[in-house]
């Protein structure tokens, strides 16, 4: 972020107005007309200083029928989300606490003036209602499936397990770490047909073919030799069985995985191919699945391969 930039938001920021807009927009989504009810101000002003933050690009809207609803935006620059911050955490303000006590009431009659979905439709899943959340979601779904015996490597503390557990033949977990696979052990003990054990995903101590599904959940990010990785995989996988991989696409941003101890910066989708057929497997799809909002936007591959019956 060059100086003209800087100067231009803290410019902008010096009014205790757009201060307080972008509290509220942090919150939540929100109209102009709501913004003027909470804020006790004229639309027409709200409106002049939202046309700033959004030039500014601190703010995006999206339309919903006649309806224009305001967020703050969230993939902005990095170094600018930092400075944002730093401002949000300095700041501790009658005006600003009163501002969110006023947003409850002004969503409930959101609530009442229209349904839930209408004041939503178009941004539906970043938005919470009482039992749909991306955990149920993936609980329904999960009972449509029939997996037979899985591993899961570099399964962490055994949360994907939980989930396939009532749905597998049976499901092992393998992790480095001595700490997680006792966090693991402590959370699948319910499971009869779940084991959890310690060990290398370069050097698998188990025995060929035995597993009908592969998973490797972001297991690839704290590899220095993935491909040994993917020759273990097939190694273990029975003939027809299949690997599924999800992992971080590649990137430039070693500091922001620096506390999470990857050992790479993520993958192409042409690499993992790559990998998985000098492993011996064949290709089902390689794939990008998804893009975080958030600065730095990492991208998520996927790759379904197959071992050839």
């Amino acid at each position: 972020m060059d100086l003209a930039t800087a100067s231009g938001v803290l410019r902008l920021l010096a009014d205790a107005t757009r201060v307080r807009l972008l509290a509220l927009l942090e919150r939540e989504e929100l109209t102009v007309a709501e913004l003027a009810a909470i804020l006790h101000l004229a639309q027409p002003r709200v409106s002049t200083h939202l046309a700033k933050l959004k030039e500014a690009g601190l703010v995006r809207d999206r339309r919903a029928g006649v309806s224009a609803y305001y967020r703050a935006n969230a993939e902005f620059d990095p170094r600018m989300q930092g400075l944002m911050a730093a401002l949000r955490e300095s700041i501790d303000d009658a005006i600003l606490r009163a501002d969110a006590a006023r947003l409850p009431t002004v969503l409930a009659q959101r609530a009442g003036e229209a349904g839930w979905a209408d004041t939503v439709a178009g941004d539906m899943e970043r938005h919470y209602s009482p039992g749909r959340t991306w955990e149920t979601l993936a609980r329904a779904l999960l009972q449509l499936l029939e997996t037979g015996d899985v591993l899961d490597i570099a399964s962490g503390d055994g949360v994907t397990a939980e989930l396939l557990a009532p749905h597998a033949h049976s499901v092992t977990c393998v992790d480095s770490s001595a700490r997680v696979v006792e966090a693991a052990r402590l959370r699948l003990g319910p499971f009869s047909n779940v084991e959890v054990i310690q060990g290398d995903m370069h050097a698998l101590d188990i025995a060929d073919g035995s597993f009908d599904l592969v998973l490797l959940l972001h297991a690839l990010t704290y590899s220095t030799q993935p491909e040994k990785v993917f020759t273990e995989t097939a190694r273990v996988l029975r003939p027809g069985g299949r690997v599924l991989a999800a992992t971080l696409g590649q990137h430039d941003h070693a500091a922001a995985v620096e506390p999470f101890d990857h050992r790479n910066l993520g993958f192409s989708s042409q690499a993992l191919e790559q990998m998985a057929f000098d492993a011996g497997l064949s290709v089902v799809s390689a794939t990008r699945i998804s893009r975080e909002r958030r600065a730095p936007h990492f991208e998520v591959l996927s790759l379904v391969a197959r071992k050839p019956a």
